[in-house]
This record gives C-alpha cells, structure tokens and sequence, in this order.
C-alpha cells in the first residue's frame, strides 16, 4: 500500500492550491495529451449525495466475485490517498504512483506553462484511468467527485449511469434546491445510456426529463423496490426485487439506508447484464456479502461499541439517527463530532445531538474542520441538559470518550469522512499495540 511520503503523492498534493474547478476543457486536454485512455475504459459511473461509495464497493465486488479485473475510483480517502485508485481489491502502490505521476508531469507542466493549471482531483483522475488502460481492467466503477456535469470524472461513457439519491449538500456550488442539486448530478447522464437512481421527490422529475431527453432508459428505485428481513451488529439481510428476478439477500455493511443501496447496486448490475455482462448468481450473493465499505457504519471496537460513521450532510446524519434509533434503541451514545465549516452544520447538530447522552466536539487536521468551539456554540442551544466537551484533535477527543464511555455504551463519531478517518488511523493503531 502506498504511503503519504510517496514523492508522487507529494506531487499531486501541491495541486491542493487550486482548489475545485469545475469544467471539462482541463480535464479533456489533459487525458486528450495521454493518448485519451479513458476512451478503453468500459464503466459505471456513480453520482447521487449519499451511498455513492457503497454502491460502487458493491457493484465492484460482484464483478470480481463473477472473474472480472475491476477498478474502482473514489473519493475522498480515508486514511491513505492510495484507497482511491484500487484493482481487486488492492490499493494502487506508492511506486505504481511514482511512476504514473512521471507519466502525467510533463503534460500537467505544460499546461502550467499555458496558464491552464489542472487541479489535483483532475490530476488523480487522469492518472486513475491511465493505470486501468495500462493495468487492463475488465470494468472500472468510477464515483463523482463533486455533483455531476462538470465533475472531471464526467468525460466518460458508460455502460450505466447511477444516480443514487438527491439531498441538500454543498448547495453554495451545486444550487439550494433538490431541483437544482438533481439537474447537476443528472448532468452524468449519456444519450441512450441506462439510467438507475433513487431518487424521490422534486428531483425524481428533473432526473426522468433529463434522461428522456438523451433516450436514456430509466429505472427508479422506490422503497417497495427492497425490505429488511433480519439484522444484527454483524449482517444484515434484504429482500430486493431486481429487474431480472428477486434476492434475498445478505451485507455486512450496517444500517437501514443500505437496502437502498444494495437495490441500486443489483439493478445497475442486471443493467450490465442486460448488455451481454455474465455474472451468476453465486456471484451476486458472493459479492454483495463480501463488499465493505471502511468508515461508514463500521464497527471498530466492542466494550464499548465503537461506531465510525462519515455522515457529512443532514441526509446523511438522519439516516445515521435512523440507524441509531432502530439498531442499538437502548445503548447510551457518547456522540464524537468534528464537522467542516462549509457545511449545514445546525441542521446536523440538530438532528444528531438529541441522541447523545455526552457530547465531544473535536476538529480534524483537514483544513475545512470547523473549530470545535464554533460547534460549541449551537450545540449549547440544543443539549441544555448535557455535559459538552471541546477537543481540539480527533485522539484527544477518543481518548475522553473512552474514559467516559461505560463497556454497555456506544461512541459515535461522526461528521465527516476526515474526522472518521482520522479516527479509524488512531484506534486501528491502538489496537495493534501488544
């Protein structure tokens, strides 16, 4: 696995400085002068607010448990920028980027030099697809990073489009409507490309008008679509009736919200199918059991029960709250919080803090963290009758959970995939320690 002081990764972090730039034309002259490798790729592109990442671990795992070399490509990492560009299963490594970053440099330099710097997630993007072409992968499963249609992953034509559901989240770039947020990440959808989403309400309509307009075959995932029929702290089991025929299903992955997921993942999977893709049945059930999916409600520690959850926007807290409420209704919570500032932070406090019996408000090093005492100043507001503690780091903020924490109760931390990422480093870490 690669490490953090790869120089090629080096490399690329210096690209942080030009921050998100949406468009295409960057991305397209950069891949344009690798020789376009994108163009060999065959691909499901995944978009939608929350579930992307499971959805594409799932979608991936079943085409590697049917034979298939598959590529996935995601973001943000947790813990290692290696966790981004993986193949079967096994992150890039630091010598693979090394050489790679060679490759791209000299193009990226002259486009430098013609005042039309790339920036880092279009740099990664090139540098992912060039490793799938050279590394020949059957299927690559390629995550959005940001909303849709100017997102650099978006010079791709894929076999199936995804979109896995809409909310409010980074409304100051994508719109403050689900109307609006919907026609951005629609923005994915190719001329008569299959079409999986589901998404519901005012963003259902912008979505169907939008792939009736490219001739695009739509799908839609309600909730009659899937049914949980048994759970517990290691699996849980669903219903889903696919286009195909019906599952019963069975993942590790935890919470509720994740028979949407799987439902979205198996009809873009009978899409494939559709299209000559074999995958048998053994494959499916093999794949949906095996995909995980790190930092998102992921069980680290027992005695107490240590939950690491990435919800980063007030859907995905609710569901977090959901998840709570139904899964582990008489735990006592101990609730650890680091947020980014350029997020609905009181709406998230909102939902998340009437659930805690203890608060700790902490900040990752990411330098969007929001300062814990700014989180202090709403979280005030909403738990009157609970004892608030402010941690400037994610270790010191697990380590006053843990003094806090009786064996019967649970730790929550959540709020964002930094906090939780820097969290999951330090306890997988202790946890190594003879």
């Amino acid at each position: 696995m690669a490490t953090e002081m790869s120089p090629g990764i080096q490399w690329l972090y210096s690209f942080d400085k030009y921050g998100w730039k949406f468009g295409l034309e960057r991305v397209s002259l950069l891949l344009q002068r690798l020789g376009d490798p994108q163009k060999d790729l065959r691909c499901v592109h995944v978009a939608g607010t929350n579930g992307k990442g499971s959805v594409c671990q799932y979608i991936a795992s079943v085409l590697e448990a049917a034979g298939y070399r598959v590529g996935v490509y995601t973001s943000p990492h947790l813990q290692l920028f290696s966790e981004r560009v993986v193949i079967d299963s096994v992150p890039i490594s630091g010598e693979e980027i090394d050489h790679f970053v060679s490759v791209v440099r000299p193009v990226v330099e002259r486009m430098i030099a013609e005042g039309e710097p790339p920036t880092f997630f279009e740099i990664t993007t090139a540098l992912a697809f060039l490793y799938f072409k050279e590394k020949k992968v059957d299927y690559a499963v390629v995550e959005v990073g940001l909303g849709g249609r100017f997102d650099a992953t978006n010079v791709i034509v894929p076999l199936v489009s995804v979109i896995t559901n809409i909310a409010l989240d980074h409304t100051d770039i994508l719109g403050d409507t689900a109307g609006k947020i919907a026609a951005e990440k629609a923005g994915i959808i190719k001329d008569r490309v299959p079409v999986v989403t589901a998404a519901s309400g005012e963003a259902l309509p912008v979505i169907r008008k939008i792939a009736s307009t490219h001739s695009s075959p739509l799908t839609v995932i309600g909730e009659g679509r899937w049914t949980r029929v048994a759970h517990s702290q290691a699996s849980q089991e669903f219903r889903v009736q696919g286009e195909l025929r019906e599952y019963t299903i069975s993942t590790k992955l935890l919470g509720l919200y994740q028979g949407q997921n799987v439902a979205v993942a198996l009809a873009a999977l009978d899409q494939l199918q559709l299209q000559g893709v074999f995958i048998a049945d053994q494959a499916i059930h093999e794949g949906i059991q095996k995909a995980f999916n790190p930092g998102r409600m992921e069980i680290v520690a027992d005695e107490p029960l240590v939950i690491l959850d990435g919800a980063h926007n007030p859907h995905g807290m609710a569901m977090l709250r959901r998840t709570l409420e139904e899964d582990f209704p008489k735990r006592r919570i101990v609730l650890v919080l680091g947020i980014c500032y350029d997020k609905d932070i009181r709406r998230m406090l909102e939902i998340i803090v009437p659930m805690s019996s203890r608060l700790i408000l902490t900040k990752s090093s990411n330098p969007r963290a929001c300062d814990p005492r700014k989180l202090l100043e709403i979280a005030k507001s909403l738990a009157k009758d609970r004892e608030i503690v402010v941690c400037e780091a994610v270790p010191m903020a697990l380590g006053t959970a843990m003094d806090i924490a009786g064996k019967k109760d649970l730790i929550c931390v959540t709020g964002s995939l930094f906090t939780v990422g820097e969290a999951r480093s330090y306890l997988l870490a202790e946890a190594a320690v003879p």
